[in-house]
C-alpha cells in the first residue's frame, strides 16, 4: 500500500469527489488549503502516478480602473454623443463635454475617437460638435466591438483572449488595450486528474488511521499516541520561496571590513560630511589654486557658506607659513599670499583624507598608532558604470617611528587580496600633493581583470609638522566600492545601490 501524507490523503479524496478533475481553485475551495500547498503536494502525487497535472496558457482579458469606469457609465465619446444630441444636433465642445460629465483629462481622447468613429464632425474654427450627416435621423448609434467586449467582460470579470469568437473582438481587445481600458497578462491555469492507480490509493487511505502532525498533551494524557500515527516529512519536497530580511550586502561587506581593521588594532576616525577648505585640502598641503579646488571638482555649500577654524589657530597658522614659504618643513612653500577665508569655505568632503589630517591635529593618540574610516564622500563625477558622484573610501594612516614604504605595500596587499579577494596585486608610482613617494594600488581577478582601488603613500613633512606629528605616517585612501564590486562579481558600480529586488534577494549574505 501507497504511504500517503494527511494533505495528500485530502487532496486526493477531493478530486475523487469532483469527479476526478478539478482546477487548483476549485481543490483550494473543497479542501481550504493554500494555492502553494496544493501544489506542492500535487507535485508529491505525480511523482507517485496517482494523478497527472495539466497546464494551459492562457492570456486573460481584465478591465482596468479606467475601463470599470467606462462599464459603467460608457465609453466617454458615447456620453459625449448623445450629449450633442440632446442638444439639438450641434454643439460647443465645452458645453457638450459639461452636460455628458466628461473628465477634462478625457475630452481629446472622447472627441478624438467620436471622429474617428465617423459619430461627428468637428469644426475647429468655433469648437463646434455636429452629429454626422448618416447618423441624424437614427434614435441610436449602434454598439460597436468595443463596446460589446466591454459589457462581457464586466459582466464575467475576466475572458480569455483566445476563446472570443471572432476577429472583430479580439481586435477591440488589442484596441481597448491601447486605450488602457483593458490589460491583457499571460495567465497559467492548472488542472489535476486522478489516475486509476489514484483513485485505488484514495480508496484504501480514507479506512487508514489519521497521521498527526505533533504530539500534544491530549495525545500523552488520553494514551492516544499509542495508536496514532506521526505524519512523515519530507524535507525534499518543493516549497514556494520566500525571501526573509536581511542586510543589505554591501552594508554586511562594510561591517566586515571594519571589524577586520579593529581586529588588527585600528581605531576608527569619525567626521561631519560637510568640511572646511583648510582639512579637506590646506592642511594636506593642496594649494588653494589648486584644480581640485574648482567648482567643477568638488561641491561647494550655498548655505551656510563659510565655516570656523578658529579652534585650530596654532596648526593653521603653521599651515599658512608652510603654503607661503615652507615654514620649517625644509620646504620653500608654494610661495603664493594664504587666504584665511579660502580655508574657512565649507563644502561637501571630496575625500576620507580629511578625516586624518584632523586626528592628527587632534594629536588623541600614543605612537605607534593605527586609524582607518569609512567615509561617504562627494565629487561631481559623471555617472557611469565605474564612477559615482557620492561613494565610499575606506581611509587609513599609521603613525610609527620606523615605516617605509614596504610597511605600505604590505597593508595594501593585505587589503587587496584578504577583503577584496583578488589574486594578484600590483603597485605603480603616483603623485599625490600630500604624500611623497606616492603609490596606486591596482588588483587582478581571475574572470574579473585588473581594477585600480586608490592611491596611498607617505604624508610629506608639509602635512605632518605643521600639524605637530614628527614621525612618520603612511596613508591610504582607497575605493570600497570597487573593493565589493570585484568581491561580488559586479562590472557595474551602480549595482551597489540598486532596487533590482530580484539581485537583492538572490545575493548571498553570511
Amino acid at each position: 500500500m501507497v504511504e500517503l501524507r494527511t494533505q495528500e490523503t485530502q487532496l486526493l479524496s477531493a478530486l475523487l469527489a469532483i469527479g476526478g478533475n478539478a482546477s487548483v481553485e476549485q481543490l483550494i475551495e473543497k479542501t481550504a488549503m493554500q494555492d502553494a500547498a496544493v501544489m506542492r503536494v500535487g507535485l508529491t502525487l505525480q511523482e507517485k502516478n496517482l494523478i497527472s497535472i495539466h497546464a494551459k496558457h492562457q492570456n486573460v482579458v481584465k478591465l482596468t480602473a479606467e475601463g470599470e469606469a467606462y462599464a459603467k457609465d460608457g465609453l466617454p465619446e458615447r456620453r459625449l454623443m448623445h450629449a450633442v444630441a440632446e442638444l439639438g444636433g450641434s454643439a460647443d465642445l465645452k458645453a457638450a463635454t459639461e452636460k455628458a460629465g466628461v473628465e477634462p483629462q478625457f475630452i481629446q481622447i472622447a472627441l478624438g475617437w467620436a471622429i474617428r468613429k465617423k459619430w461627428a464632425l468637428y469644426t475647429s474654427s468655433d469648437n463646434t460638435l455636429r452629429v454626422a450627416e448618416n447618423l441624424v435621423h437614427q434614435a441610436f448609434i449602434s454598439e460597436g466591438a468595443d463596446e460589446k467586449l466591454l459589457a462581457v467582460v464586466s459582466e464575467k470579470r475576466q475572458v480569455s483572449l483566445e476563446e472570443l469568437k471572432g476577429d472583430e473582438l479580439k481586435e477591440a481587445a488589442e484596441q481597448l488595450k491601447k486605450r488602457r481600458v483593458l490589460s491583457i497578462e499571460p495567465k497559467t491555469s492548472r488542472s489535476l486528474q486522478i489516475t486509476a492507480e489514484g483513485k485505488k490509493v484514495a480508496a484504501e487511505a480514507t479506512s487508514a488511521p489519521q497521521e498527526v502532525t505533533q504530539l500534544t498533551p491530549e495525545l500523552i494524557i488520553t494514551g492516544k499516541w499509542h495508536t496514532s500515527k506521526l505524519q512523515k516529512y519530507n524535507i525534499e519536497a518543493p516549497v514556494a520561496k520566500t525571501w526573509p530580511g536581511k542586510k543589505h550586502p554591501y552594508l554586511q561587506f562594510l561591517d566586515e571590513v571594519r571589524a577586520k581593521l579593529v581586529q588588527l588594532g585600528f581605531q576608527e576616525m569619525m567626521g561631519t560630511a560637510v568640511e572646511t577648505g583648510f582639512f579637506n585640502f590646506d592642511a594636506l598641503y593642496v594649494p588653494q589654486d589648486h584644480p581640485a579646488r574648482e567648482e567643477s571638482d568638488i561641491y561647494y555649500t550655498k548655505d551656510p557658506t563659510y565655516g570656523d577654524v578658529s579652534a585650530h589657530a596654532e596648526a593653521v597658522e603653521h599651515v599658512k607659513e608652510t603654503h607661503e614659504n615652507g615654514w620649517t618643513t625644509g620646504s620653500t612653500g608654494w610661495g603664493y599670499k594664504y587666504s584665511l577665508l579660502t580655508a574657512q569655505r565649507l563644502i561637501l568632503r571630496g575625500h576620507g583624507t580629511c578625516l586624518s589630517a584632523r586626528t592628527l591635529e587632534a594629536k588623541k593618540f600614543q605612537v605607534p598608532s593605527k586609524h582607518f574610516s569609512i567615509a561617504r564622500v562627494y565629487r561631481p563625477e559623471l555617472i557611469d558604470k565605474t564612477h559615482l558622484s557620492e561613494f565610499n573610501q575606506v581611509e587609513g594612516i599609521i603613525i610609527d617611528e620606523n615605516l617605509t614604504l614596504k610597511d605600505l605595500l604590505g597593508v595594501l596587499g593585505k587589503f587587496a587580496l584578504e577583503i577584496a579577494g583578488a589574486d594578484r596585486v600590483r603597485f605603480k608610482p603616483d603623485y599625490f600633493p600630500f604624500t611623497e613617494p606616492s603609490v596606486e594600488l591596482s588588483a587582478y581577478k581571475e574572470g574579473y581583470g585588473w581594477v585600480e582601488f586608490g592611491g596611498s603613500g607617505i604624508f610629506r613633512p608639509e602635512v605632518t609638522l605643521p600639524l605637530g606629528v614628527k614621525e612618520p605616517v603612511i596613508a591610504w585612501g582607497l575605493g570600497v566600492d570597487r573593493l565589493f564590486m570585484m568581491r561580488a562579481g559586479i562590472d557595474d558600480i551602480r549595482m551597489i545601490f540598486s532596487q533590482d529586488l530580484d539581485w537583492l534577494r538572490k545575493k548571498q549574505v553570511t
